[in-house]
């Protein structure tokens, strides 16, 4: 996951590696954390697979390293981008968060297909929470149980609150691009 991080801050223009650790920090840090010790060997793999350049500057007391984006790296980026949405939280905001980069199609198709998978992990999850309180009805003691429900529980509760933030996704996505058409914009 770490080299798609890298490939989509360098699609924002060059950086050294503790420009990019800082980023990380402030932007998907929140969902994702990297430590120089992650990011470095990912910096030497992608570069020996010719998906980013490094330049080193010199300076005062250490050569920096400025790592540039090649087009094998763009196209992987943009490969790994225009993939299905997973609803893995982590991986689902990293893509998320680098959206701006895909087309529109793509884009809404990807979302309308999350939507979707959304909706029948839902349904997925209310048929197996009937199927349990129906059991624990059944049982002496069902409060035993209680911490293990609850984690069904949410896992409803956390797919409602991806679909609600999806949904967003989607009617930004269209307010938009009805903007963008009143206004002759691309």
């Amino acid at each position: 996951m770490i080299e798609y991080i890298i490939l989509g801050l360098l699609m924002e223009g060059d950086m050294s590696g503790y420009e990019m650790k800082k980023t990380i920090d402030l932007s998907v840090g929140m969902f994702y954390k990297a430590s120089y010790g992650s990011l470095y060997p990912a910096l030497k793999r992608m570069s020996e697979k010719e998906w980013v350049s490094v330049t080193e500057e010199e300076g005062s007391s250490k050569n920096k390293k400025i790592y540039s984006l090649l087009p094998e790296g763009r196209s992987r980026f943009m490969q790994w981008l225009k993939e299905p949405l997973t609803l893995d939280r982590n991986e689902f905001l990293l893509r998320v968060f680098f959206y701006d980069y895909l087309d529109d199609e793509t884009r809404r198709l990807r979302l309308h297909e999350c939507r979707y998978n959304l909706n029948r992990e839902i349904g997925r999850l209310q048929a197996v929470e009937e199927i349990v309180a129906g059991e624990l009805a059944e049982i002496p003691d069902p409060q035993k149980h209680y911490f293990r429900v609850s984690v069904l529980s949410y896992g409803r509760h956390f797919f409602l609150m991806l679909k609600d933030y999806v949904d967003q996704l989607l009617k930004g996505e269209e307010s938009s691009h009805e903007n963008n058409g009143k206004t002759g914009q691309p």
